[in-house]
């Protein structure tokens, strides 16, 4: 990815002319938590509109990343660093490309959406601070070029999650904290020691100044010894592990349905749109990137823990019986298509799996405000209470099912597009799991349908038949994610145009790291086969 570090250098030495975007957008939200907490507190109806603000401001600023973007460059783009902790190498470090764009923007508009349709039901003051750390954390993930300044902010959002669980959750609120806060801190620690390992030991290659570089570091490729390959896997198992967890992938994912269950409606939105996309995204910038060996290695296994996932997440969202619950497990099974796209190592699957990060955050985001509407309309989430409520609340039925549809993946919305490719670049890959992975569609079908039909058709009854419909404010709330559903189900270019670029260089990347040639054109790139063999894209 000579490319890469050659944008990276370019852009280094015009950053301080240009205003820094990037930590903007990192450094916003903190500000407003700081203000938030310097606010009088016998004035709580200004604490929304302040967390709105700084909110806000970070969307607008994502936006304008987004309209600023070169579509051509496959590089990092608006790429800013300074100097943090000097002695250790490690570096203030942020960039932006292609793989991360549309998260960040995901980010900047989920926050201010889930602030604006979900009030504090208490400790106002507290909760929008915590709300701005989180995003704070969330941003810094997706930006840091720097692996010391990745973990930093890879752990951050952990506090604020856990706080708003534990505080502001329902039901067994105290122990998915817990449980949550225990699992992902197990996985970071491990992922500590290896970036630890991977700085000390490439230093030690290279005869190099210490370094947490991320662009340095997957460059040199210091520990990539072909007679020796056990190191960088060993490494990358550590990171694997710690993006596994947050993922979570397939056996990892215990904690995730007691958290989306017992979290406050923010924190279900949040965590379903953005902070499972940590996970996942950090397999493609630092374990793809840093560890293509180990990556093409452990493929197979990591393919088949995806397809395991979309198989489990989906059976057991059909023996739910809490809606909320339902949604949690869909979410297991709409992950694990991402890993298995991400882990094809082909163009298709991983612009698939990018889409579908995109396109959960979009769909699983508007169910769990439309699942927490019907709470509050009814008070109950259990599917068998409910019924009949499309008859009184024709308009929240309707939306109810667009985002339904769009979640099993209909033609003609988000969820298609996505699925689709990560099947394409899957079967070109692993077939036979990609087989298996389809079935996953046809289950989702069951389940989603079946909970709509139970939910909204039949006799409405007693409590049932007198909810109302959609308020105004809850339609404009949910306007975004439906045109959003729409556009990228029917005109998905304009979003695949900015991932390509820099999907194509990871590829050659792990071509030229690999498989020691460069894959100028699609005609050159590999072709993974079942056996875990390679060609060189020329069908074998």
């Amino acid at each position: 990815m000579g490319s890469v570090a050659a944008t990276v250098s370019a852009a280094s030495a015009g950053s301080a002319a240009t205003f820094p975007v990037l930590s903007a957008l990192v450094v916003t939200p903190v500000i407003g938590a700081l203000v938030l907490l310097l606010l009088p507190n016998n004035r709580p109806e200004h604490f929304k509109q302040v967390a709105l603000l700084f909110s806000a401001a970070v969307g607008a600023m994502s936006v304008w990343v987004l309209t600023d973007f070169n579509t051509a460059d496959a590089g990092f783009q608006l790429y800013e660093k300074y100097t943090w902790i000097e002695n250790l190498g490690v570096s203030w470090s942020l960039g932006v490309d292609g793989i991360s764009l549309w998260l960040v923007v995901l980010t900047g508009l989920i926050f201010p959406l889930t602030i604006v349709g979900v009030d504090a039901e208490h400790g106002p003051k507290a909760y929008y601070s915590w709300l701005l750390i989180l995003e704070a954390g969330c941003m810094g993930v997706f930006l840091a070029l720097d692996l010391f300044a990745f973990f930093t902010f890879f752990e951050i959002v952990l506090v604020p999650m856990y706080f708003l669980i534990g505080r502001w959750g329902h039901g067994e609120r105290a122990y998915a904290a817990t449980k949550f806060f225990i699992f992902t801190m197990f996985g970071s620690a491990l992922m500590l020691v290896g970036i630890l390992s991977l700085a000390f030991l490439s230093a030690a290659e290279t005869a190099d100044p210490l370094t947490f570089d991320l662009v340095k570091l997957a460059e040199s490729q210091a520990i990539a010894d072909p007679t020796s390959p056990w190191t960088a896997r060993w490494i990358f198992l550590s990171f694997a592990l710690a993006f596994a967890v947050k993922v979570p992938l397939f056996p990892f994912h215990t904690w995730l349905p007691d958290a989306h269950t017992n979290a406050p409606t923010a924190g279900s939105v949040i965590l379903a749109a953005v902070m499972l996309k940590l996970g996942t995204y950090g397999f493609l910038r630092f374990g793809i990137y840093l560890f293509p060996e180990a990556a093409v290695w452990f493929a197979p296994a990591l393919v088949a823990l995806g397809t395991i996932g979309i198989i489990y997440g989906a059976v057991a969202a059909t023996m739910q019986r809490d809606l909320k619950r339902l949604v949690a497990y869909s979410s297991v099974a709409h992950l694990g298509f991402i890993m298995i796209g991400s882990f094809a190592l082909n163009t298709e699957g991983l612009v698939g799996g990018l889409l579908q990060m995109v396109n959960h955050g979009l769909s699983t985001g508007a169910l769990f405000l439309l699942v927490a509407m019907v709470y509050d309309r009814r008070h109950t989430r259990m599917i068998s209470e409910l019924g009949g409520l499309q008859k009184p609340a024709p308009i929240l039925a309707g939306v109810f099912i667009l985002v339904t549809l769009s979640s099993l993946g209909l033609p003609g919305l988000n969820g298609f597009v996505g699925e689709f490719l990560t099947l394409i670049g899957a079967y070109a890959a692993h077939r036979w799991w990609a087989v298996v992975a389809a079935s996953g569609v046809i289950i989702a079908a069951l389940y989603l349908l079946w909970a709509y039909q139970r939910v909204f058709h039949g006799p409405a009854e007693g409590p049932n038949a007198e909810i109302s419909d959609l308020k105004l404010r809850e339609g404009l709330l949910l306007v975004p994610f439906v045109v959003g559903i729409v556009f990228m189900g029917v005109y998905p270019k304009p979003v695949i145009d900015r991932m390509e670029p820099a999907v194509d260089e990871l590829i050659k990347h792990v071509c030229e790291h690999v498989y020691d040639f460069e894959c100028e054109s699609e005609s050159d790139w590999i072709v993974w086969t079942d056996d875990g063999s390679s060609g060189s894209g020329d069908g074998h």
